[in-house]
């Protein structure tokens, strides 16, 4: 007879993943130097010297091990670690011959419908304005819709691609796709085990010691890079444990958990889309508006950047955690006014900090502090004042080629100087 998974076997896959993962990052980056996959720089690129990129193998071979051993031996199990061979074939195909956007997308929906097929799936869930939708059909406006769609598989499909690009997109910096994952891993673990879903807390323990172990090798500065093949897989991997460790329970505030914990690359993503959209850019096209890349824009190192976005996570995962520990309310109505204002506090301490780094990274305002610079300064000098199109050019050039304009104190021209750089 199959045992329920529990905390200690948690703890023992974290253990197990972590070592393996952290044994076998030398192994894959000799094979990646075998078969050319080499991430070489470029203009947007953070890293200076020519690094391998297959990290994600050894993840993956830390997975593995551990979800053998103790993950129940059931259809969706089974179904999860061959999703999981699956989306890390798709990942390491990019890697080594760099395959299109639109065929990245088809691969990765594959291996998502694995275990999507076999059970991992949101059976109902709530849309503002809309109401409940389930499997089979949804009403709308009072009209049925969807008729034998599994509207619940489709949806569910839909939000594990989602997370899939959503770690993709932050892996742009020495260890800030690994570092987020542990800090969401580790959360999600916790939620799970104390809503019953041992399973996935034991996949969520997991990934996180996948994901501690290839980070001791992918920290600034980094000797290889986890690649697609590390990103696609830890993406596909939370998104399942968000599926089975808070959405498919009858939590009222599941949503939320994996909203809040995942925060950081969600937001780092909306702003990237909303940029790109905004300029009419593709929205798979590569740039340089990501958070880190903004970070490095304005002078931060690596390992500063990685301080205040790993800060970030870890203040939104508190909330996250408090949300579901404590004990504001009766989920009859009724709240505690004590526990409730302890909740507000830390609400409050999520938005400032939301705020705070909102603001470091000058996503509002830049044109206009550049404007108030050169303004100032051809004033002291007596100069003419610059026109707005010298200013959006020399903010434009900042954004795309990721030098940070300083301002000749004589002239009040714009000069480019790079930013500083990780020395090790």
């Amino acid at each position: 007879m199959e045992q329920t998974p529990n905390s200690l076997d948690a703890l023992f896959a974290f253990l197990l993943a972590g070592i393996a993962a952290l044994a076998l990052v030398p192994v894959t980056r000799r094979l990646a130097r075998r078969v050319g996959a080499i991430d070489l720089p470029t203009p947007r690129s953070l890293h200076e010297l020519p690094t391998p990129k297959l990290g994600g193998l050894a993840i993956l071979a830390g997975v593995l091990a551990a979800g053998l051993i103790w993950l129940p031996w059931d259809a969706e199990s089974r179904a999860i670690l061959v999703g999981a061979v699956g989306i890390s074939l798709v990942g390491l195909l990019d890697d080594v011959f760099e395959l299109g956007a639109a065929t990245k997308l088809l691969g990765q929906a594959a291996a998502v419908i694995v275990p999507v097929a076999a059970g991992v799936t949101v059976e109902s869930f709530t849309v503002p304005f809309f109401g409940a939708l389930a499997p089979g059909s949804v009403e709308l406006f009072g009209l049925p819709w969807g008729g034998s769609v599994d509207l619940g598989a489709v949806g569910t499909v839909i939000g594990i691609v989602a997370v899939i690009n959503v770690i993709n997109l932050i892996d742009g910096v020495d260890g800030l796709a690994a570092g987020v994952c542990v800090i969401s891993a580790l959360t999600l673990a916790v939620i799970a085990l104390s809503l019953d879903r041992n399973a996935a807390g034991v996949l969520a323990a997991l990934t996180a010691g996948a994901s501690l172990g290839f980070l001791r090798h992918g920290f600034p500065p980094a000797s290889t890079f986890m690649g697609d093949t590390g990103s696609n897989l830890l993406g596909y991997l939370l998104g399942v444990v968000a599926v089975q460790g808070a959405l498919k329970t009858n939590a009222a505030v599941a949503l939320v958990f994996p909203l809040l914990v995942l925060a950081v690359p969600i937001l780092d993503t909306g702003f990237v889309v909303a940029k790109r959209l905004k300029y009419r850019q593709p929205i798979y096209r590569a740039d340089r508006w990501h958070f880190h890349h903004r970070m490095a824009n304005i002078g931060f190192s690596q390992r500063r950047t990685l301080a205040y976005l790993y800060g970030w996570t870890l203040v939104m995962a508190a909330l996250a955690l408090a949300l579901r520990f404590v004990p504001y309310s009766d989920d009859h109505g009724h709240f505690d006014a004590a526990w409730t204002a302890v909740m507000a506090v830390c609400g409050l301490l999520a938005l400032a900090a939301s705020v705070y780094l909102v603001e470091v990274l000058e996503i509002l305002k830049l044109r206009r502090v550049r404007l108030r610079q050169v303004v100032g300064i051809r004033r002291e000098a007596r100069g003419p004042a610059p026109g707005a199109d010298q200013v959006d050019r020399a903010v434009a050039r900042e954004l795309e080629t990721g030098t940070f304009p300083a301002i000749d104190p004589e002239t009040g021209e714009f000069e480019a100087i790079e930013p500083d750089r990780d020395q090790g």
